[in-house]
C-alpha cells in the first residue's frame, strides 16, 4: 500500500473497487466489524475510513442499517459553463431594492415550511453555549461592561485576537488597524462611502451578493458588472476592458468562496488584480464572509496578502462562522483608515463591547479551530446531500457550480427555466429559495437560484427538493 495515514491507505484501496465496479452504487459496504477483522485495523481506524469516503461523497449513511455506495454529484452532474467574456455591460445605476422588495412581500404572503433561501448555518452548529458562559463570565469580571461607554475604536483584546487570526490569510496588521463594526454589510457600505462619490462607478462581480447590489443603490452609485467564472471568479480580461471604457473608482470582489456562485480566485490572479488596481489607482474592496469556510484544512490567502500600498480595504464578518446573532464584523482599510473610522464614527459612533468581549474569549480559545473544523467538515456533508438530491430529483440539463467550500449552492436550470416562476409555485408549497434574479441587475441569472446547505439533511428538506424538482419538470412540459 502507499504511504500516508492508515485510514487514508484503505479509503484509497475501496476507492480502487469502486472504481473497478466490483462495488455498485446503492449497495451496502462491509460493516466496521467486518473492516476491523478483515483488514486487522482498529475500529477507531475503520470509523476513520468510511467517514473520509463519506467527505469525498462516495458513501451515505442510513440510520441502523450502515453506509452505502452513492455516486457524487458532481460525478452525475454537468458543471456551469464559463462566461463569455465579451464586453461587460454599460455602467448603470441599481435597481435591485424593488426586486427585494418583491421577494420579501412573496414571501410575507405564504407561510414558509422549508427555508432554502439563506446563508448561514443551523444555530446547533455554532458555539451557543461557550457563548453563553464567556457572556456571564464578562459581566462577572466587568459588572459596569453595560453600563459604561464602550469604546470608540472597539475592544483592544478584540482586535488583538483578530489581527492573530488574520495571519493565516496572508494579512500583516496589527490592532491599530482593525475597525469593528455592525456585520460585514456595515464594512462594506464604509468602504464605498470612504472610495467613491455619488454618480461613481463601481466595478462588481456578475452575480454578486444582492445585499451589495442594494448598499450601491442606497449611495446613489453606478455599477458596471463583470463576468465571472465559477471556479476562478472574477475575469481580469473583462475587468481591465471595462476598466479602458469607463472611469472606475473601485472594485469589489468576494476572492475567496464568492457568494453565490462559491469561485475562489487563483493566488496568481490575485497578485494580478492587486497591482493592476494599484497602477491604476483604483480601489479594492475585499469582502472575505465566507473565507473561513474553505473545505481544505490549508488557509488560502486573502486578496489584501498583495497589497503593498494599503490600496485594498479588507473586510469581514463573523456572522457566518462565530454567531450570526452577534452581528459582529471588521475591517482594516488601508490608506482610507483614518477616513472610515470618521464614517463610522458619525453613523454609530461605536459598536457594543459586550460582544466582542463575548467573541474574543471563544476566538481566542483553542476550542475555537475545532469548531471550525467541525462546522467545514457539517456544511460540507450537508452540501453533498443536498447535491445528490439536485441530482436525483431535479431534471437533465440541471448544472450546478462547483465551490471547494462555502454554505451556498447555485443551481442552473435547463432551458432557460424562470426561477421567478418557479418560485411563485414553490411558495404555494411552503419552499422558499433565492432566485437568480436577485444577484444581478441584468436578467442573465433568472433562470439560476441559490439554496442554502447550512441546516442539517433532514426528511423535510428532502420531500422539500423533491418536490421542487417536480415543480420545474412540470413548468418544463
Amino acid at each position: 500500500m502507499a504511504d500516508g495515514p492508515l485510514y487514508i491507505q484503505w479509503a484509497n484501496y475501496y476507492l480502487k473497487l469502486i472504481e473497478k465496479g466490483s462495488i455498485k452504487t446503492g449497495e451496502r459496504m462491509p460493516s466496521i466489524r467486518t473492516l476491523v477483522k478483515q483488514h486487522n485495523i482498529s475500529v477507531t481506524t475503520a470509523l476513520q475510513v468510511y467517514r473520509h469516503l463519506e467527505d469525498l461523497g462516495w458513501l451515505q449513511t442510513k440510520n441502523r442499517s450502515g453506509y452505502f455506495l452513492q455516486t457524487p454529484p458532481e460525478q452525475i452532474m454537468n458543471l456551469i459553463e464559463e462566461p463569455d467574456i465579451g464586453v461587460p455591460d454599460p455602467a448603470q445605476y441599481i435597481g435591485i431594492h424593488n426586486r427585494v422588495s418583491e421577494f420579501i412581500a412573496k414571501t410575507n404572503q405564504h407561510p414558509v415550511k422549508v427555508n432554502l433561501s439563506g446563508a448561514h448555518a443551523a444555530p446547533s452548529l455554532y458555539l451557543a453555549q461557550e457563548m453563553k458562559i464567556n457572556g456571564s463570565k464578562a459581566l462577572r469580571d466587568q459588572p459596569d461592561l453595560l453600563v459604561k461607554p464602550p469604546s470608540f475604536i472597539g475592544n483592544p483584546h478584540f482586535r488583538k485576537i483578530l489581527a492573530r487570526r488574520a495571519i493565516s490569510s496572508g494579512l500583516a496588521i496589527n490592532a491599530d488597524e482593525i475597525l469593528i463594526t455592525q456585520g460585514g454589510t456595515q464594512a462594506l457600505n464604509l468602504a464605498l462611502k470612504a472610495v467613491t462619490q455619488p454618480g461613481d462607478t463601481v466595478a462588481i462581480e456578475s452575480p454578486t451578493f444582492y445585499g451589495l447590489l442594494q448598499i450601491l443603490e442606497s449611495l446613489d452609485l453606478r455599477a458596471v458588472e463583470i463576468p465571472t467564472n465559477t471556479n476562478t471568479g472574477i475575469s481580469l480580461e473583462a475587468f481591465e476592458l471595462a476598466s479602458q471604457v469607463y472611469k472606475i473608482k473601485a472594485v469589489v470582489v468576494m476572492p475567496n468562496l464568492q457568494n453565490p456562485l462559491g469561485s475562489i480566485m487563483p493566488e496568481v490572479n490575485k497578485r494580478k488584480l492587486a497591482f493592476f488596481c494599484q497602477e491604476q489607482g483604483i480601489a479594492i474592496i475585499e469582502d472575505d464572509t465566507f473565507g473561513s469556510l474553505m473545505d481544505n484544512e490549508t488557509p488560502i490567502n486573502a486578496l489584501k496578502a498583495w497589497d503593498h500600498s494599503g490600496n485594498v480595504i479588507y473586510c469581514a464578518s463573523l456572522t457566518k462562522t462565530l454567531a450570526p446573532g452577534l452581528r459582529i464584523g471588521w475591517m482594516s482599510a488601508g490608506r482610507w483608515h483614518a477616513r472610515v473610522q470618521m464614517l463610522r464614527f458619525t453613523q454609530t459612533r461605536s459598536n457594543e463591547e459586550w460582544p466582542q468581549v463575548i467573541a474574543a474569549e471563544v476566538m481566542g480559545a483553542s476550542k475555537y479551530n475545532r469548531h471550525l473544523q467541525a462546522l467545514r467538515k457539517k456544511i460540507k456533508n450537508q452540501k453533498n446531500r443536498i447535491k445528490l438530491a439536485v441530482a436525483t430529483y431535479f431534471p437533465l440539463g440541471t448544472r450546478l457550480a462547483s465551490s471547494d467550500g462555502g454554505m451556498t449552492l447555485w443551481i442552473e436550470l435547463p432551458e432557460k427555466i424562470s426561477a421567478d416562476m418557479i418560485l411563485e409555485i414553490a411558495l404555494q408549497e411552503g419552499i422558499l429559495f433565492a432566485p437568480g434574479s436577485l444577484f444581478s441587475n441584468s436578467n442573465r441569472f433568472n433562470h439560476c437560484l441559490r439554496i442554502n446547505c447550512g441546516y442539517p439533511y433532514t426528511d423535510e428538506i428532502d420531500n422539500a427538493l423533491k418536490q421542487l424538482g417536480s415543480i420545474i419538470k412540470t413548468a418544463m412540459k
